[in-house]
């Protein structure tokens, strides 16, 4: 059994905005294994990248963790002085950004922005930390990597730019990873060398990788295990083959419908999910996903389902937690 490297329990992270308090994170509990990939995903705003600043705590100003838990290898990370957390974050924990063109400084040569880490962390040499970033760039892919180490980020593709956020990521061997939506931007090409690339550095360095993406297509090809999120909660856990076999809740099951398949044995049209995700500041009494299901009942409007197991996975639904399986639901239709 891998060892548990993560645990969130009952996470509340609130931002305090001009339009009223937003709940961006109401009380989410998942854990990681060592070695595990596990995928976040959900459309924008549904709390993915708030939950992973709140594990590495680099909330924006108006945010704040109000209650729950965050253990790091059994260490309370709400817990420690800022300067722990400090030394705790690109060492043990690392983050890819969205958009490495934003994450690298435009005036600093990216060899030396990628050994900085090892400057800062392992007190490394600046002429040491150069030579340490070659070798990453050899490990990520990016060709005549002593030449490119010299050079400023805006000489760097899109793709090379995100495989140096990645070396600078892994430049001091962290035992988690996370990736907030690490091919955005990309091309489809690109995206595909990025997402192997992690794979493979997961498999050479045993890295537990937290994956968050919009993209179903990378869950099912990268993830051990794959977290669904809505309005700031989680509404289906499961193994990712699970998850996406028999989906039990709406919301997964809707995704699922609007992205073309391969292995799809019927062909016609795509289904759209109709309508918006709710305003977080005005959330609706009872499930959030209510106005959009197809499969909403009586209860869905006036009382919000606890995250409870449904088969092989934990869903937050009146519908299947009733005993009611979406397919079949949908084949009455």
């Amino acid at each position: 059994m891998s060892a548990r490297l993560l645990e969130l329990e009952d996470v509340h992270t609130q931002l305090t905005l001009r339009e009223g308090v937003v709940r961006a994170v109401d009380g989410v509990s998942f854990h990681v294994d060592a070695g595990e990939t596990l995928g976040i995903v959900g459309e924008s705003g549904s709390g993915k990248s708030m939950t992973a600043l709140s594990i590495m705590r680099l909330l924006p100003r108006s945010g704040r963790i109000i209650g729950g838990s965050i253990r790091f290898k059994g260490r309370e990370l709400r817990d420690l002085a800022e300067a722990e957390m400090e030394a705790l974050r690109g060492t043990d924990i690392a983050m890819i950004f969205q958009d490495p063109m934003t994450s690298l400084n435009p005036v600093y040569r990216t060899g030396w922005q990628v050994g900085e880490p090892l400057r800062i962390h392992r007190h490394v040499k600046t002429a040491a930390s150069v030579a340490a970033a070659v070798g990453l760039f050899k490990k990520v892919g990016i060709p005549e990597p002593e030449k490119r180490a010299m050079q400023y980020p805006h000489m760097f593709s899109g793709g090379m730019r995100q495989r140096a956020m990645i070396a600078m990521g892994l430049s001091t061997g962290p035992s988690l990873l996370i990736a907030d939506e690490p091919t955005t931007a990309l091309d489809v090409t690109i995206q595909a060398q990025i997402l192997d690339l992690l794979r493979h550095l997961n498999r050479e360095f045993g890295t537990a990788t937290i994956l968050i993406t919009h993209n179903l297509g990378v869950v099912a090809g990268m993830c051990d295990r794959v977290i669904v999120m809505y309005a700031g909660r989680i509404v289906e856990e499961g193994r990712t083959e699970d998850v996406f076999a028999n989906p039990e809740h709406p919301y997964t099951w809707s995704l699922l419908r609007s992205i073309p398949r391969l292995d799809a044995e019927v062909r016609g049209r795509l289904q759209p999910i109709e309508g918006s995700p709710p305003d977080m500041a005005r959330l609706p009494e009872g499930c959030k996903f209510r106005s959009r299901c197809s499969f909403a009942i009586d209860r869905c409007a006036t009382e919000e389902p606890e995250l409870r197991q449904v088969r092989s996975q934990l869903t937050r639904c009146w519908v299947t937690q009733g005993g009611v399986s979406l397919e079949s639901q949908s084949d009455l239709d």
